[in-house]
């Protein structure tokens, strides 16, 4: 049975908004989703009702507060089929967890290991391997893509990438450009059998498909709050008990310790080893109230709306004049970003001509500046719906892009074109260095 989207959508309050004249159409949801009043409520609830400091505070409240955030905990665990709630470690986002992997598995690198991640990894996946090995001396290789945008497996296989130097393979579930889902279970099993670690960027996946920590055959899960419709400013890291164990910490501070003493301290066990300080216990409460919100209305429903919804955009898409569509262009093994390109348009001015007319979709590198200079291009644009896109949004967006093409065609045969041309060269070496946000 389909999703009812209207009833969905009855709970996104910002879906009803207008931009102009124009109802909004938000297709940025692989950047961040939309939350639904129950997130919120629960979010305000907890803040008017129950706010207090987990574990230190002994009095009524920091008793409901810890039970809240430590019920988030065991929330969390069920909905990615953690083994015990003491797997999962609250960070602030994706970028944290993964930072916190680097780290903590890096302390014991050395020169001649290696790390494997991929080239279309978000820069969230690849920045701290890189300081990580600097630091340690081993060294960072990377799967190479296909021309349809699919991980290079011959090549990797050809080339000996997993053999027995390497220590750590980390990778996206699914690309967050390219909307390509990584077998990420046989190369999971392809490096267990040479002793790697194996960690998984599920940003872009956990939010899209029922989860299962087991079935993915990693050690390390990563994922964050704000694109399944919670909160921004929390994060999960899921690692296997006995590799957290086996871990040292990341940061320093309140709750990460046993006893501290000034000739030296001891470290409290996972999961609390690893959250220094005061936790983000609302934006806590916000996830666990966005997974029952989306568990009630069933993951692999969403799954198969997200599906329904990414194979009517690619074809829609496929039908524009001058438009090329960066990976898979079929809606199989592939998630639900679409990233693209239109001949002779900058993806910031396609970004601004589809905001004046109320579709909101991301321009630039999406944090993924080596794929895109693998693919040959600056930039590219990007659309992603979730749980609450229609058909008639993804017309939206089409009619948008050909409005906007053959705008930009009669302006570039014009005696404008010379100008608009400059500025846009000079915008793309602008943009060349930008940094951008995780997404």
């Amino acid at each position: 049975m389909g999703l009812d989207v209207e009833r969905i959508r009855a709970d996104f309050p910002i879906l009803s908004r207008t931009v102009g004249e124009h109802p909004l159409v938000y297709l940025d949801s692989a950047n961040t989703s939309q939350k639904p009043r129950q997130v919120a409520d629960a979010i305000s609830e907890h803040y008017l009702q129950h706010n207090a400091n987990v574990a230190r505070a002994m009095h009524m409240l920091g008793g409901e507060a810890t039970q809240a955030f430590e019920g988030a905990r065991a929330r969390i665990a069920r909905f990615i089929g953690a083994a015990q709630p003491e797997e999962v470690v609250f960070t602030k986002n994706a970028s944290e967890a993964l930072n916190l992997a680097a780290n903590t598995l890096g302390a014991g690198l050395k020169p001649g290991d290696e790390v494997l991640v991929s080239v279309m990894e978000h820069h969230s996946n690849i920045v701290p391997w890189q300081l990580v090995c600097e630091r340690t001396g081993a060294t960072l290789r990377w799967f190479d893509i296909t021309d349809d945008g699919r991980l290079d497996l011959e090549a990797a296989e050809r080339e000996g990438l997993v053999n027995e130097h390497t220590k750590v393979v980390s990778l996206t579930w699914i690309s967050n450009v390219l909307g390509t889902v990584n077998p990420v279970a046989r190369i999971a099993e392809q490096a267990h059998a040479v002793g790697a670690t194996v960690v998984v960027d599920g940003s872009q996946g956990v939010p899209q498909r029922a989860t299962d920590v087991s079935a993915l055959g990693c050690d390390v899960l990563v994922f964050t709050g704000h694109k399944i419709c919670g909160p921004t400013g929390v994060g999960i890291l899921w690692g296997r008990m006995e590799l957290l164990e086996s871990l040292p910490p990341f940061l320093g501070g309140g709750e990460m310790i046993e006893v501290v003493r000034m000739t030296g301290s001891t470290f409290a066990p996972p999961p609390h080893r690893f959250e220094a300080g005061t936790p983000p216990i609302a934006q806590a409460v916000g996830l666990a109230a966005a997974i029952d919100y989306v568990d009630a209305i069933g993951m692999d429903a969403i799954a198969q709306h997200e599906h329904k919804i990414t194979q009517l955009m690619l074809s829609r898409l496929q039908q524009i004049d001058g438009l090329r569509i960066l990976g898979p262009t079929e809606a199989v093994d592939r998630g639900g970003a679409v990233a693209f390109a239109l001949d002779g348009v900058h993806p910031h001015d396609i970004m601004q001509m589809l905001d004046s007319r109320g579709v909101a979709i991301r321009g630039g590198q999406h944090c993924a500046r080596p794929l895109h200079d693998r693919l040959g291009i600056q930039s590219s644009v990007r659309a992603s719906g979730y749980l609450y896109t229609t058909p008639d949004e993804v017309e939206a967006l089409a009619s948008a892009l050909e409005w906007t093409r053959d705008f930009f065609g009669s302006k570039m045969s014009g005696a404008d074109g010379s100008r608009i041309r400059r500025r846009r060269e000079q915008r793309a070496s602008a943009a060349a260095p930008s940094k951008e946000g995780r997404a």
